[in-house]
């Protein structure tokens, strides 16, 4: 297992006894453009001597969340960190990453290569399959609802409205026909400002859409956030497609840009928010920008580097810790980088911003962390394609994971005619807004253009009213999956009372895990993916035992298991 991280704190030590000590030195000169700040207070320390410290360092706090002592400042960029440094009560200061890239720039470090690997050539329309007895007319392309046991499970516990999850992500569409029935608009919130432009001119967000720059909570840019709510919890009315707990609350917590990144102080406050409005499972399916992997003192890092990736590691496991103890359930995707998270490749993605400033490191896995999913109690979660084959692009490894989930996995099946086809993907929910940005509706008649249509891209109307679907594939479409199991679990098992539902989120992992269907590891326990196309970075032995294993973890989330036999496992 991965060695706890000992954060280093530099304190000031006492004069020795009978030597003078001596006078402080003057406080550095403040010069040089206004710039943003990270401060993070001592634990225990009030947030507001921490303010006021910044303050009197010459800073002015622009941001901040008292429970987790995060503050975001805005101050001279030489001279304020020397000084703030030794004020009490801060444990560290350092200039946030100039952020800005183009969408060019951005691509090489980004997750669009994995989840829209079929763009590059397109796997055809959708076949059009026949939706199960009961459920929506998409449903018979949703390979996961079924493979998770959704379309059972749902005659008996099709999931509580007092159920609250939280969509941590870029956003969710809540006008979209199988979100709005199930979108918790009075809950919702948006934590991000639109940034156009960064401090020297380079594009990060592009041209805000809506007045002051912060998009309404029902709002998606990015379309990521709205395929995975639509597979939580998209509405069995009829229409569209299904989630796998079809009649539970969805909640807008917003902490990703418009550009796809996510920032520190938004997912911060995203996560004590989840806990003080009383949500009851959370999904996480990203990793806090800059540094993939955030390390404690790798030699490759600039000393502020090392800083900034402290304030991450320190600033999220306390958010994480907070929400928990808040009873929120919290499910993180694994990752896309096709390695055994006990024993990580090097890393020459970090940081992703600003650009030119990434480098090589190699990773020491007792002092780096990805974040959230490192951080504790989350539950990671892997993915595997319509075969059961674990995914050639998800990470695993004994070390991090809890379960597996549906994923998609565009090269299963090689060798015969379903190989790279987008049917191997998860279909759900997708903006309008985001495919007319990308060429796949048109914007004047709503048609799917060919484009759309070579991607999958598919429309369904009743009356006036459409709503579009897209097909992506990731980790980030496996963990929604059992995020969603996990909320079948709460409306199963919650104490529910006139303030709304409670239950453990350690029992939620107990039942989720216990109920899971047992994969084996494969024979051979070595995978090269060579036959798909996959360089041997990509080769990944499973290690573990049929009840535990990396590549499934405890198995493969069971929804319809989950509510049925799911008692057993409670304390």
């Amino acid at each position: 297992m991965k060695l706890k991280i000992v954060l280093a704190v530099a304190v000031a030590g006492a004069a020795a006894v009978g030597v003078p000590a001596a006078a402080d030195p003057a406080p550095p000169e403040l010069s040089g453009r206004t710039v943003e700040y990270s401060v993070l207070a001592r634990e225990g320390v009030d947030v507001g001597v921490v303010e006021s410290a910044v303050r009197t360092a010459g800073g002015t706090v622009t941001d901040g969340n008292a429970a987790v002592g995060l503050l975001t400042a805005a101050a001279p960029e030489n001279g304020f960190a020397d000084r703030l440094s030794h004020a009490r009560g801060v444990l560290y200061v350092s200039r946030t990453v100039a952020i800005g890239h183009s969408p060019a720039e951005r691509s090489a470090v980004d997750q669009d290569a994995v989840e829209k690997e079929h763009h590059a050539d397109g796997g055809g329309p959708g076949r059009g399959r026949p939706a199960p007895a009961g459920m929506d007319p998409l449903d018979g392309q949703l390979w996961g609802l079924t493979s998770v046991h959704s379309d059972l499970a749902r005659t008996v516990q099709p999931g509580d409205r007092r159920v609250k999850v939280g969509v941590l992500d870029t956003g969710v569409d809540g006008s979209h026909p199988d979100i709005a029935p199930n979108f918790d608009a009075g809950l919702s919130r948006n934590f991000t400002h639109d940034i156009p432009v960064d401090e020297n001119g380079r594009t990060v967000d592009g041209p805000c859409e809506f007045q002051g720059c912060v998009d309404p909570p029902n709002w998606d840019d990015g379309g990521h956030g709205t395929h995975v709510a639509g597979t939580i919890a998209a509405a069995a009315n009829g229409f569209g497609v299904s989630g796998v707990a079809p009649r539970v609350s969805i909640v807008n917590i917003r902490a990703g840009q418009d550009s796809g990144s996510f920032f520190l102080q938004p997912v911060v406050d995203a996560l004590t928010y989840a806990g003080d409005a009383g949500l009851d499972v959370v999904n996480m399916s990203f990793f806090v920008d800059p540094w993939l992997y955030n390390c404690q003192d790798n030699p490759a890092d600039t000393p502020e580097q090392q800083t900034q990736q402290r304030i991450t590691v320190t600033a999220m496991t306390r958010a994480l810790n907070y929400a928990h103890g808040k009873g929120v359930t919290m499910v993180a995707s694994l990752g896309n980088e096709h390695e055994d998270s006990g024993a990580p490749h090097d890393d020459d993605t970090s940081p992703n911003f600003p650009v030119g400033t990434t480098h090589h490191r190699v990773i020491d896995n007792s002092s780096c962390l990805v974040m959230p999913v490192e951080g504790p109690h989350t539950i990671g979660v892997s993915a595997y394609g319509p075969s059961g084959a674990k995914a050639d692009y998800s990470s695993y490894g004994l070390e991090h994971i809890s379960v597996s989930a549906p994923g998609g996995y565009y090269r299963d099946y090689f060798g015969t005619p379903a190989f790279q086809t987008n049917e191997n993907l998860i279909l759900s929910a997708y903006p309008r807004n985001v495919g007319v940005a990308e060429g796949t509706i048109n914007p004047v008649t709503g048609a799917v253009t060919p484009t759309g249509a070579r991607l999958g891209v598919q429309k369904a109307c009743r009356g006036d009213m459409c709503g579009y679907y897209q097909f992506l594939q990731g980790t980030s479409m496996a963990s929604p999956h059992a995020t969603g199991v996990a909320a079948l679990i709460v409306s199963e098992y919650g104490r529910f009372t006139d303030r709304g539902v409670t239950m453990d989120p350690d029992d939620v992992r107990r039942v989720l895990e216990g109920t899971a269907f047992k994969r084996p590891c494969p024979t051979p326990r070595t995978v090269d993916y060579s036959d798909e196309g996959r360089d041997a970075s990509f080769t990944a032995t499973c290690q573990g035992s049929k009840e535990f294993n990396g590549f499934y973890g405890h198995g493969s989330v069971d929804a319809w298991s989950a509510v049925t036999n799911g008692a057993q496992f409670l304390r």
